[in-house]
């Protein structure tokens, strides 16, 4: 192997360069993976955006975090060998502190985070290795395994919602993960309402599981639209919010019922603010949760998921692009987030675009 490759690094504000860089090396416990897919994410669009992440991320530094690939070098003691196919999960917990401790992996105080999945090769370290990287089996692709992480943090929403066969769900919004909630949900056997904003998520979110669809529009109560398709019009059990914008969260609240479940799942900008009616929520005994990032039991229930063939994988991956295209793909995310033309994840391939 050549001792340099091809990498994204994002520099700041919509500053992303495709660069020649060192080829990392495995250190004691660490694996190093040849990249055989990368996912874009709606999380990533929004660190391009900002141009950092407060938690995940500073600039200059490698880019992206939805990945699967084959070791090529392993150190001494990791739990993989060469050509072993893995998926790796962006982070691992330290189980030390107090919130792991709790139960509470995600809240981490030491939550090892690692990027850098836009590139020939990725260093996984050695804590990720351990405890949040699986093999992959010879008939997955990897752009579908690499699907997991994505997915393990739907399935902690849903099971901080308390989801379970029966329920009533809404699901605002029908972007990445939105689609991914209504799937995971429907899959559980949920019913699952969508609402929505453009004529093609319509469509989309049918495809991916939602029962009843509720488009927003001039004219439209969203709210008195989505609780007529429950009994009474008495309002959903769970109400997952994925939009991140303060009226969506003040509808999520109206749109569930009487002792039901609200997730803000979508995060607004630091410092946002948003009003709630209290008198409904202390006299409607409405449960209020927030649910962030994945767990390794979220990681590992995501991804039997995956494996059993139930997730609509194929569906959910709209483009298939090279490496040295990443930098114009953000561009077009940029244009195409804003105008608001259909698109899912793009699968990105270091080796070339796999038809």
């Amino acid at each position: 192997m050549a001792d340099t490759m091809q990498a994204a690094v994002l520099y700041g504000k919509e500053d992303l360069r495709l660069e020649t860089v060192d080829r990392p090396t495995a250190g004691p416990g660490e694996i190093v993976v040849r990249v055989g897919a990368a996912l874009t994410c709606g999380t990533d669009l929004k660190v391009y955006r900002r141009g950092y992440h407060a938690m995940m991320l500073k600039p200059p530094i490698p880019f992206g975090h939805e990945l699967a690939g084959t070791v090529v070098e392993a150190g001494e003691g990791a739990k993989f060998k060469i050509g072993d196919r893995v998926v790796a999960l962006n982070s691992a917990p330290c189980d030390q502190c107090y919130w792991c401790m709790e139960g509470q992996q995600n809240l981490c105080e030491d939550l090892l985070f690692n990027n850098g999945a836009y590139a020939e090769y990725i260093r996984i370290p050695a804590r990720i290795v351990a405890k949040n990287t699986l093999p992959v089996p010879e008939s997955l692709p990897f752009e579908y395994a690499a699907l997991t992480e994505p997915l393990a943090c739907v399935i902690r929403g849903l099971e901080e919602s308390n989801a379970k066969l029966g329920d009533s769900m809404v699901v605002i919004g029908a972007g990445p993960i939105g689609l991914m909630f209504m799937h995971a949900a429907e899959i559980a056997g949920v019913e699952v309402i969508a609402v929505v904003k453009r004529d093609d998520q319509i469509e989309t979110a049918k495809i991916f599981g939602a029962r009843h669809v509720v488009q927003i529009a001039d004219g439209v109560d969203a709210i008195a639209e989505v609780r007529k398709l429950t009994p009474g019009s008495r309002g959903v059990d769970i109400a997952i919010e994925a939009v991140a914008t303060p009226a969506t969260w003040e509808w999520a609240v109206d749109m569930v019922r009487k002792g039901g479940t609200v997730n803000f799942f979508g995060g607004p900008p630091s410092g946002t603010k948003v009003q709630l009616d209290t008198n409904r929520l202390h006299y409607g005994n409405i449960t209020l949760k927030a649910s962030f990032h994945h767990t390794p039991s979220t990681s590992r229930t995501a991804f039997e998921l995956i494996k059993s063939g139930r997730f609509k994988c194929a569906e959910y991956i709209t483009g298939r692009a090279g490496l040295a295209d990443i930098p114009e793909i953000f561009r077009k995310m940029m244009v195409r987030s804003a105008e608001g033309v259909k698109d899912i994840k793009t699968a990105v391939f270091p080796e070339g675009v796999s038809c």
